[in-house]
């Protein structure tokens, strides 16, 4: 049985391909992970929280202000949205923006669900 030289170098192209392959398919993510606060669930919930806090807020809030009392609430979950931080909450308050764009600050958020 004699192979020649493009053979054996085909055969171990083709093994170092598989053997590749499925290096990197096992290092994909293939499951959801429990603390992933980029889902849309996750990111409704967000932005419930955040709009209940403005419409109880008395006053125009800041960013921060708004971070800070986020961050407090009884209903944020601390450990699901443990990465959740200011720039965060930006992005939600940009989204938030787009969506509804007569909505161009936390004051013109406060004064439509007021």
């Amino acid at each position: 049985m004699n192979f020649n030289t493009s053979t054996i170098m085909m055969i171990f192209f083709i093994t170092a391909l598989i053997i590749g392959v499925w290096k990197i398919y096992a290092f994909l993510p293939s499951r959801r992970l429990k603390d992933d606060d980029t889902t849309k669930e996750s990111q409704a919930e967000l932005i419930s929280i955040m709009l209940r806090i403005i419409k109880s807020s008395d006053k125009e809030l800041s960013p921060q202000e708004l971070f800070k009392r986020v961050c407090d609430d009884k209903d944020f979950d601390k450990q699901h949205y443990w990465i959740f931080n200011q720039n965060r909450l930006n992005q939600l308050l940009n989204s938030y923006y787009l969506k509804y764009p007569p909505a161009q600050s936390i004051a013109d958020i406060y004064k439509s669900i007021k």
